[in-house]
């Protein structure tokens, strides 16, 4: 199975100036009617550059951070304003790739925004939460501030499979849950259900316990495998890891989260 290579210490060093006229990210791609990406209607921002190597990723197009296209803050935001109108109930919601790679470019934009009164949203792995690190958390200190909602995708509770998942371990991931819930973050959890790998009773109610801990948790989203992203590995010369693997079904889906859900039931007991 190949990989394309990818950095170990993946995130955005401390760039200086911060005008958001001059402040660029490199960007994948753009929705602009996104419906599925937070609450409403939003303007959807795609970043390049991830250094997590999800077996079931459909993006791999989006790994690599040299990649896509270069744009600054101010166009990303005249291009919202065009039609800011149809996002009253939405806003802009940054995804992936990975944001957290790119820290200013994040929470530059992120600020921007909420002085515009834009509602914000980070689509994030979680990956690139580093609490030993000075400078990545001046920056996650600024961006919370102006965060209204972190989507967290939590690929799995135990740390040895998630390393088969996804070639990195979850301890930052949970750390950064931690982190968020601490500082009155809201959270949805995204949690993608993949034959072999994350349909286990017990492991799914450890999920849904660690999830009942945290008292920021406003959404949860159980999300069933589906191999629509075949095509691009093929199209990019890469092999796809789980090419035997047929989509998962939708009632198994809504099984597992009711599995998820009563990990939090039995926690959010435990703590009253």
């Amino acid at each position: 199975m190949s990989f394309p290579e990818h950095s170990t210490n993946p995130c955005d060093p401390e760039k200086e100036p911060e005008v958001p006229g001059t402040v660029t990210g490199r960007i994948h791609s753009i929705e602009t009617y996104g419906t599925v990406d937070g609450p409403g209607v939003r303007f959807v921002i795609f970043t390049q550059g991830c250094p997590m190597r999800c077996l079931y990723c459909h993006n791999p197009d989006t790994w690599n951070p040299g990649g896509g296209r270069v744009m600054t803050v101010d166009a990303l935001l005249e291009q919202y304003e065009r039609n800011r109108g149809y996002y009253r109930q939405g806003g802009i919601t940054v995804s992936g790739g990975e944001p957290m790679m790119q820290m200013q470019f994040l929470t530059v934009l992120f600020e921007e925004a909420a002085r515009r009164k834009i509602h914000t949203c980070l689509d994030t792995s979680g990956i690139c939460f580093r609490e030993g690190d000075p400078s990545f958390m001046k920056w996650l200190e600024r961006l919370i501030r102006v965060t209204d909602l972190v989507m967290l995708d939590i690929k799995h509770i135990e740390d040895k499979v998630h390393r088969e998942l996804t070639k990195h371990s979850n301890e930052p991931v949970l750390a950064f849950a931690r982190y968020l819930d601490q500082h009155g973050v809201t959270m949805w959890i995204r949690h993608v259900i993949v034959e072999g790998y994350t349909v286990d009773e017990k492991e799914l109610q450890a999920l849904g316990s660690f999830i009942g801990g945290l008292r920021h948790v406003k959404g949860l989203d159980v999300l069933p495998y589906h191999s629509m992203g075949k095509q691009k590995y093929e199209s990019m010369g890469i092999e796809y890891p789980l090419k035997e693997l047929p989509d998962l079904p939708k009632e198994k889906a809504v099984w597992a989260k009711e599995e998820i859900l009563r990990g939090i039931r039995k926690m959010r007991m435990q703590r009253k």
